[in-house]
């Protein structure tokens, strides 16, 4: 098949189109900054999805969680030999990502005759020694999108087109508390629950009473997933996942 270009060229969009279909029911990542640092969100069935990668880095991903568990000890042990080799301080997420787990993603996509990674990933970074965020997004080929802004992890385009329009209508969050970031990232993630219209029907927005009702049917069954990055927590492990009795009393207050 190697010898034959087009017959490679079909495999990869093959197992494009394949990779596509396995994703588009997974629940998306919002990650957003606020005046402490950064907060991820999600919404599942128990299984964890955000995790720690090294002091000021983290990660969320959608996805078989098989893969995803592969990619996050691949990541560790990145992290850690870096940091073993060089310094601590010399970890930062463009080399995690531009010399690691991006080149092992894509030899993955591209080798057809081996199985690929069924996840995408979002990273984020307290940038050091500024500590401004960074969002970096890397898809099963391993392309990868940094954003300063914030990161959108969705399962289809159309999908994280309209989570990022409703982003958009909302306030800048990067001086905002804890709570109302909260509030705007479960939004957020509900946009994602809206039914795409028919090809051709104009894509409006939904209001925030709809986006409500669509975020509270989902956690009468499934459960909000929260973690941190915060600055003000001492040491150099700047992670935190929020227990569910600290994220409850906070959706309670305004989703009724």
């Amino acid at each position: 098949m190697l010898e034959e270009p087009y017959r490679w060229i079909e495999a990869v969009r093959n197992r494009r189109e394949y990779l596509e279909e396995q994703l588009s029911s997974g629940s998306p990542v919002v990650a957003l900054p606020y005046q402490d640092g950064i907060l991820m969100a999600t919404v599942g069935g128990g299984t964890s999805k955000l995790y720690e990668v090294y002091d000021q880095i983290a990660f969320g991903g959608l996805g078989h969680p098989t893969d995803l568990e592969k990619l996050r000890t691949a990541v560790l042990e990145l992290a850690h030999v870096e940091g073993f080799n060089r310094s601590p301080a010399d970890v930062n997420l463009q080399r995690l990502i531009k010399f690691g787990i991006a080149p092992v993603m894509k030899q993955a996509f591209e080798e057809i005759l081996h199985a690929p990674f069924i996840s995408k990933l979002l990273f984020v970074e307290l940038t050091h020694p500024s500590g401004q965020p960074l969002f970096v997004k890397l898809d099963y080929d391993g392309l990868f999108e940094e954003n300063g802004k914030f990161g959108i992890l969705a399962p289809t385009e159309e999908i994280e087109k309209k989570m990022i329009a409703y982003l958009r209508s909302q306030e800048e969050t990067r001086t905002l508390s804890l709570k109302p970031v909260l509030q705007i990232a479960l939004r957020t993630w509900a946009v994602s629950l809206h039914p795409v219209p028919p090809e051709g029907a104009e894509d409006v927005l939904p209001v925030s009473s709809e986006i409500d009702r669509l975020l509270k049917e989902k956690l009468d069954h499934f459960t909000p997933e929260i973690a941190l990055l915060d600055k003000t927590i001492p040491g150099t492990s700047k992670f935190k996942a929020l227990l569910q009795d600290e994220i409850q009393p906070r959706i309670r207050e305004w989703l009724r």
